[in-house]
């Protein structure tokens, strides 16, 4: 299959490429040129098929010309190789708890599989090295970062905004070492992602070093994303939900979204999303106006929310052709404050016993809020609630019971190159590396 770019001003790209590359060459991102709609046969069945083999099902019909399927369901069954289960924390709401992964993040799903696919191409073209770069408000670091710890022939840098990510968060990135340099930038989140951007379209850089990105603006972090949805679809049904089903995503950069999106473009029936925000909340603006206005991120206590312009956006506008009254037929929106997002884990905590984080309890109130008659909805817990102790302790009030392979990381010593937001000292830093 081939893919273009969301801009539409250069050649299509052969998958290989398009991963290879991470955005195109005319600032676009890459979009498959056909998300193809599955048959019915595979719905009717899907109650009864485990998560590796949906997703290979999935994977078949989005890669399934560009890699051999031995190879491609190897990758799959490799990338998800630890539960998501759905737990109903009320009568009608789910809870897809994503955070069973290596790093306790929804995250692994595309990390680990793209790492495994840039690795296949790598060994496939002999190359000698490829250069991730990646940005990051929070866990997609940690989940990139390990889940490319260690493949051959790849170096990873994650750059993170400095005093704006969780402790937690933090340790999970920086102390690796090996093929991982951690870049603590003085500057937002939309810093970090832009001196990427820049990155990918600087003639010396592309010249002299071979650079791709692993933030959801790659399409091999991107689309592998959408496997879950069929996922929760298939527990649902199995538990026996007949009716219609709403999907709720905590979002930020909005690649979970746009994700959920194409799947529902593959026909899975999900009958809407909502999108929820915290107070950067420029989607739910474009929904109230119709009108998108980047703005600079502000800090919130969902710090990986924190996304004043969201790269994806360029996605779910190619999917429904740019029209407003499309993208609100499928798409409701909602936004919350830090002080609405501790009274909804404190809620639900108290109510039921179920502790959330603070992007899923984002995601929790709205489906709460949003959800209408004789429907039921899954919301996505993207983060174990101990990666941001401090918060959902306070806002729960009782202590968080943290993981063993969390503790791990926060033995480890933290190794950071730090620097400003300027783009000529970032460059610097890749050139002495190269």
């Amino acid at each position: 299959m081939q893919y273009y770019s969301t801009n539409k001003n250069t050649a299509p790209a052969t998958l290989e490429e398009a991963v290879v590359r991470g955005l195109a060459p005319d600032k676009g991102l890459y979009m498959p040129w056909e998300i193809k709609t599955l048959p019915q046969d595979f719905y009717d069945h899907i109650a009864g098929m485990t998560l590796p083999d949906i997703a290979c099902r999935v994977a078949d019909a989005l890669f399934g010309g560009d890699v051999p399927q031995d190879v491609l369901h190897g990758i799959v069954r490799d990338a998800l190789n630890f539960p998501v289960p759905l737990a109903e924390v009320e009568p009608g709401i789910w809870s897809l708890e994503l955070f069973h992964g290596p790093t306790l993040a929804f995250k692994d799903v595309g990390a680990r599989f793209m790492a495994r696919l840039l690795g296949y191409f790598i060994r496939k073209e002999g190359r000698q090295q490829v250069n991730v770069l990646v940005a990051t408000s929070g866990d997609t670091g940690s989940a990139v970062a390990n889940g490319f710890l260690g493949v051959e022939g790849i170096r990873v840098y994650v750059l993170y905004p400095k005093g704006k990510v969780s402790e937690t968060q933090e340790k999970q990135f920086t102390t690796l070492g090996r093929n991982i340099t951690a870049v603590e930038v003085d500057g937002t989140f939309d810093d970090c992602q832009a001196l990427v951007k820049a990155a990918f379209t600087d003639s010396e850089l592309q010249a002299r070093m071979d650079l791709t990105s692993a933030n959801s603006i790659n399409v091999a972090r991107f689309l592998p994303q959408s496997f879950y949805y069929f996922h929760a679809y298939a527990q649902l049904r199995q538990a026996g939900h007949r009716g219609a089903v709403v999907a709720c995503v905590p979002s930020g950069n909005f690649g979970n979204l746009a994700a959920g999106l194409a799947a529902k473009r593959m026909g899975l029936p999900i009958a809407r999303f909502i999108a929820a925000n915290n107070r950067n909340d420029v989607f739910l603006q474009y929904l109230r106006t119709g009108r998108y206005e980047p703005r600079p991120s502000v800090a919130t206590i969902a710090n990986a929310m924190d996304v004043g312009a969201p790269s994806n956006f360029a996605r779910i506008m190619d999917l429904y052709g740019g029209s407003h009254e499309a993208v609100c037929r499928d798409i409701t929106g909602a936004a919350f404050t830090d002080s609405e997002i501790r009274a909804a884990i404190a809620s639900l905590r108290r109510r039921t016993g179920y502790l959330l984080d603070p992007h899923g309890a984002c995601a929790y109130q709205a489906l709460r809020n949003g959800l209408r008659q004789g429907e039921a909805g899954f919301f996505l817990e993207t983060a174990h609630p101990a990666k941001f102790p401090l918060t959902v302790e306070e806002a729960a009030g009782c202590k968080v019971e943290v993981p063993e392979r969390l503790r791990a990381f926060m033995q480890g010593r933290k190794e950071s190159v730090a620097m400003g937001n300027s783009f000529d000292e970032f460059k610097a830093l890749l050139l002495s590396r190269a």
